[in-house]
């Protein structure tokens, strides 16, 4: 190729170099040689993982760790389909990240060609904001910007198909048809009217709490949230899925939206800042037991969901909740803060260990002392992220990166790839269940490849706990929900980690401590308590002595007929 020619492939990788984009995670096809090579020229980072759903995590990681677009490639056939399931996770929490992808030639179509037979992009449309096939090599860059504006502004996953024998033709650079960039400015706020008539709400309440969620995976909006706490001194809750929320230290945090419920008395005002009415604010009940709300989103069709507002923000949040601060007379909310960001002591503080392990909350508990300030934690679990985030206290964490709507096991390796790429000065430590870190164990060998430092720490009671319980709890017996206590360490070892199997809780600190200075990816097995319940699965099984009722798990009970 001369700088007068690029091929379809080598568009794409420079139409991605302009729009900023430095890094790319993926796993490699031949249909995608040609981007892979274009991506080399443009000094564009490929970071190869050992299966794609697990370049779709981290790509979505590297998005809710920087709320920059993340990029995977994914090939041809098995490769896109084995990519869906990071496709879907991300289309669930409205995370942007663009997925690239290739088929088989487009003038072989119907000829039983290799990885071909099968219109795949079209299964994609249901779960994408956005998906195409690029038809002509020269329409490559304005394609692939259209791709990045899409999944920008529209908040999701986008997918885009250059077929191989499009990546692979050339295209003189002085043919190609001119277009915009791919990059737009799109932080607006919300009207002044509207910031003026919820300043007015907020003003009159005595027990306002604010709740940090789901809008900050794509606005990192934590200076606009300290700053707006501090000025009007309304407590700050952060929902599971806020990555960049109110700092667990500072004196206005509540921590977590569970302890919302628990106030007393109840909030008179919510306001959900980027924090979508469902799962993440409880659902139909809300958070506030009929307390106002006040509800910001850049999407209008997310108000009011599922319950009335008082007042609609529609608009970005940062700049949102920075005209908000400034537009009211805040009074003295000193009291009702103290009240609403009391911590609550965990009942099992002073619990013994159990026969069969660690309590997971003495072992939670000794890993949050040995950890260091501003880490980024990645979960990955159904009780092990519970114990887990329970034992936090007042720990100053840099971001957090949270299983979403879909509940999606398996995250955990490529969010922490993601991360560490994207923060190589921080420390990425994963905290996982035995049953989660399995789906993509593999991608230990591509944090030892890349050098990735990540400390996985494996809560390892061989069960899959979150199931077990519950099935304890309804049926008195389990099925299917039994593990084996499997060498983690070992595992980890086999790929070339630093590893460390720890059986009691005084081991812990050291342990994490020679894993942080071993430089190295490190895995340390955990053997931790399975009888012990977490308080959280027993409410997610609602009244389950109900007489009336047929008990349905994670979901409202369906009356008896």
């Amino acid at each position: 190729m001369t700088q007068q020619t690029m091929n379809g492939g080598q568009l794409a990788a420079r139409t991605l170099k302009e729009a900023g984009i430095s890094v790319v995670f993926g796993v490699h096809g031949g249909h995608l040689d040609s981007f892979l090579m274009g991506c080399a020229e443009q000094d564009i980072r490929v970071v190869d993982c050992r299966h794609e759903a697990a370049a779709v995590h981290a790509a979505d990681g590297y998005t809710r760790s920087t709320n920059r677009l993340g990029v995977a490639f994914v090939t041809s056939g098995p490769g896109l389909t084995n990519g869906l399931a990071g496709i879907t996770n991300a289309a669930a929490d409205e995370v942007p990240v663009l997925v690239i992808t290739s088929s088989s030639p487009i003038r072989e179509l119907e000829t039983r060609e290799l990885q071909g037979g099968l219109e795949l992009t079209a299964m994609l449309g249901p779960v994408t904001r956005w998906t195409r096939k690029i038809l002509a090599a020269e329409r490559t860059p304005d394609m692939v910007s259209l791709a990045i504006r899409h999944a920008l502004s529209k908040r999701g996953p986008v997918v885009i198909d250059i077929p191989i024998d499009i990546a692979f033709t050339p295209v003189e650079l002085s043919s190609l048809p001119t277009h915009g960039s791919p990059l737009v400015d799109s932080l607006v706020a919300a009207s002044q009217d509207s910031i003026d008539a919820a300043a007015r709400l907020l003003e009159a309440a005595e027990r306002p709490v604010m709740v940090v969620g789901e809008g900050a995976l794509v606005e990192n909006i934590r200076a606009e949230v300290i700053e707006f706490a501090e000025r009007t001194g309304i407590p700050v809750f952060n929902a599971s899925l806020a990555p960049h929320g109110l700092p667990a230290d500072h004196p206005l945090s509540g921590r977590a939206t569970s302890g919302i419920g628990a106030l007393d008395p109840a909030p008179d005002l919510v306001l959900l800042a980027g924090a979508r009415q469902g799962m993440q604010t409880s659902g139909r009940a809300g958070l506030g037991r009929g307390a106002k709300v006040i509800q910001i989103d850049p999407d209008p069709v997310e108000i009011g969901r599922l319950y009335p507002v008082a007042q609609s923000l529609v608009g970005n949040l940062g700049p949102t909740l920075t005209a908000l601060a400034a537009s009211g007379n805040w009074p003295d909310r000193s009291a009702w803060a103290a009240t609403a960001t009391v911590l609550r002591e965990s009942p099992f503080v002073n619990a013994d260990d159990p026969a069969d392990g660690m309590h997971p909350h003495r072992a939670s508990a000794e890993i949050v002392k040995a950890i260091p300030d501003d880490t980024i934690m990645v979960y990955d679990g159904g009780e092990s992220r519970l114990w887990f985030s329970g034992a936090l206290g007042k720990k100053r964490i840099h971001t957090h990166l949270n299983l979403g709507y879909q509940g999606h096991l398996g995250i955990g390796q490529g969010y922490a790839i993601g991360a560490q790429v994207a923060h190589p000065d921080k420390r990425v430590i994963q905290v996982a269940g035995d049953g989660a870190i399995a789906f993509n164990i593999q991608e230990w060998d591509t944090m030892v490849r890349h050098q990735l430092p990540i400390v996985t720490i494996v809560y390892n009671n061989a069960c899959w706990g979150m199931s077990i319980h519950g099935q304890h709890a309804v049926y008195g017996k389990d099925v299917a929900t039994t593990l084996a206590p499997t060498a983690y360490e070992k595992v980890g070892e086999g790929f070339g980690a630093h590893g460390e199997f720890v059986e009691s809780v005084d081991e812990i600190g050291p342990a994490i401590e020679r894993a942080l200075a071993s430089g190295k990816p490190a895995v340390i097995n955990l053997r931790t308590s399975g009888e012990v319940v977490h308080p959280v699965t027993m409410s997610l099984l609602g009244d389950i002595h109900a007489k009336d009722q047929i008990v349905v798990p994670y979901y409202q009970n369906l009356p008896k007929k």
